[in-house]
């Protein structure tokens, strides 16, 4: 009985900081710590919230959001993943370009813009370009570092038993790499979301969340800005949690013995 009433609470574990963030919201508003014109109060927000969804008037700004960030994404891990696994199968053609990917992996993002601008204009185009390439380079170093850091033992257990370096190469190194990898992916979902909802704002877009907060924003209506910042906060959330359980999934065996 003890055990069950213990799982039953881990279940609600994940509200208790949504949770604490509006009471503490709540509490900002009833000492006065912030103006109620500058931070509304928790429950309008929420019903602001409610209301954009009922009406329709969010999802085509969500939309526009979710499908840059997912073609983003996708780019990044079709070019990140392979190049990072061969770039981490030689690790001293890894360390040859390491300062490269180094050099633009710590280069914020958001400094590129005007780059990109000249590059692809004013697009949708240049968007995904910006946020593909930022989350590529987190992909390329996760996978590179898993391949390299493959847990000796049994790599050199696979090459006393004369698996062949192919064998050995696809079925110990690439394996172990996964939970790295993994790693990786979770972080760039997160950096290509993050780039699309700057972009969106600051790129002459028409429509996106970020686009949403900006006009919002600039015409007061804060209503509308926290309830976007809401929208997109949950959105990265729920990206998040969708790659750990993909992760619990698909490498089952990782930091087993």
């Amino acid at each position: 009985m003890r055990a069950f009433t213990s799982a039953s609470a881990r279940r609600f574990l994940p509200l208790v900081g949504p949770v604490l963030l509006f009471l503490l919201w709540e509490l900002a508003i009833s000492a006065r710590w912030v103006n109620p014109v500058l931070l509304p109060p928790p429950g309008e927000t929420l019903a602001h919230l409610w209301n954009a969804f009922v009406s329709g008037d969010i999802y085509g700004d969500l939309g526009a959001t979710v499908w840059r960030t997912v073609a983003s994404f996708g780019i990044a891990v079709l070019i990140g993943v392979p190049l990072g696994v061969v770039l981490g199968a030689s690790e001293s053609t890894y360390r040859s370009v390491e300062f490269l990917i180094d050099f633009f992996r710590s280069t914020p993002s958001s400094a590129l813009i005007p780059l990109f601008m000249l590059i692809f204009g004013i697009t949708d185009i240049n968007k995904i370009a910006i946020a593909s390439f930022g989350a590529m380079l987190i992909v390329l170093f996760n996978s590179a570092y898993g391949v390299m850091n493959a847990k000796k033992t049994r790599v050199m257990a696979a090459q006393i038993m004369g698996v062949s370096r192919w064998h050995v190469f696809k079925d110990v190194m690439l394996m172990e790499s996964l939970a790295q990898t993994f790693v990786g992916l979770r972080s760039a979902v997160s950096m290509a979301l993050v780039i699309v909802i700057v972009a969106e704002m600051f790129i002459g877009s028409e429509n996106g969340l970020g686009h949403r907060i900006i006009d919002a924003q600039q015409v007061f209506n804060v209503k509308e800005m926290y309830t976007s910042i809401l929208v997109t906060g949950a959105l990265g959330y729920l990206l998040n949690l969708l790659f750990l359980l993909a992760e619990k999934k698909l490498i089952h065996w990782s930091g087993k013995a």
